[in-house]
C-alpha cells in the first residue's frame, strides 16, 4: 500500500484503522516518515500506509495531527503518534517481536546520544542541495560533512561491529540510514570517500529486507526532488 497516490484537501477521509493493524500517515519521498516506515517493515507489524499531499493537506489529517506532520501514527483505538524517533521508539516498545532498541539503559541511551549528534548532520543533506541548485559553491560545506563523517566513522572503528549498535542492525542504523540513501541521488557519495567503515555500513545497510522494501530507485528520487526543487512537488511522482 506504500505505493498508494497521495490524500489532498478534499479528498475523502480513509475508514477505521482495522483492529490489530496501525496506520501510518505518510509521504513517499520523506525521509523521517521513511524511518517509521523501516520499523514496521523490519518488526513485521500489520500495517496500512496513507499518503499526505504535504503541500495541500486534507482537513480530516490536521483534525489527527494539527501540526500536520508526517510521520503520524495512528492505532485501532484512535491514539496518535508523531515525531519521527518517538514513533519508532512507540512500535519497538508497544511489538516487542525483534526488539530494535538494546534492553540496557545504559547501550539505549547511547543509541539516543548517537542520534542526537546525527541530527547535526541532518541540515547538511538539505543544505548543500539547494546551494547546488542555486548555482552556489557548497566546498566549505561538503568539507563540514565529511568531518562529521569522520566522527561516525570512528564510532564504527571503535566499535570494531558492522553496525552502530553492534553486529546486527538496531535502532539507530534505521534512524540514520534514510538520510545516507539519498546521497547518491545528490552526488554527495564522494563525502563518504575517507571513510572506508561507514562506506562498508551503507553497503550492508543496502542489503537489508527493511531497506529494499521501502526504497525507491535514484531516478525515481531524482525525478521527485526535482519536481520539490521547481516549487511544484509531485507526491505522486513515478506511480
Amino acid at each position: 500500500m506504500a505505493s498508494q497516490k497521495s490524500f489532498a484537501k478534499g479528498s475523502a477521509a480513509p475508514g477505521p484503522v482495522a483492529k490489530g493493524s496501525v496506520r501510518l500517515y505518510s509521504m513517499r519521498f520523506c525521509p523521517f516518515a521513511q524511518r517509521s516506515r523501516l520499523i514496521l517493515n523490519a518488526k513485521g507489524i500489520k500495517h496500512d500506509i496513507i499518503n499526505i499531499n504535504l503541500k495541500d493537506k486534507p482537513e480530516w489529517f490536521l483534525k489527527r495531527n494539527p501540526l500536520g506532520l508526517v510521520p503520524t501514527l495512528e492505532t485501532s483505538t484512535g491514539e496518535v503518534i508523531y515525531e519521527s524517533s518517538i514513533v519508532c521508539d512507540y512500535l519497538d516498545e508497544v511489538y516487542p517481536e525483534r526488539k530494535l532498541l538494546p534492553s540496557s539503559p545504559f547501550a539505549k541511551a547511547q543509541q539516543k546520544m548517537l542520534l542526537e549528534h546525527f541530527s547535526k548532520v541532518i541540515p547538511y543533506f538539505y543544505k548543500i542541495p539547494a546551494g547546488k541548485n542555486s548555482g552556489e559553491d557548497v566546498s566549505a560545506l561538503e568539507v563540514e560533512l565529511k568531518e562529521k563523517f569522520g566522527k561516525l566513522n570512528q564510532e564504527l572503528v571503535n566499535k570494531k561491529t558492522k553496525f552502530f549498535g553492534g553486529d546486527s542492525i538496531t535502532m539507530i542504523d534505521y534512524m540514520m540510514w534514510p538520510f545516507f540513501e539519498r546521497l547518491d541521488v545528490f552526488d554527495m557519495k564522494p563525502c563518504l570517500d575517507k571513510t572506508p567503515e561507514l562506506r562498508k555500513w551503507t553497503e550492508c545497510m543496502s542489503e537489508d529486507p527493511a531497506v529494499k522494501a521501502t526504497r525507491h530507485s535514484v531516478d525515481t528520487y531524482k525525478g521527485f526532488y526535482k519536481t520539490y526543487q521547481a516549487g511544484n512537488a509531485d507526491y505522486d511522482y513515478g506511480l
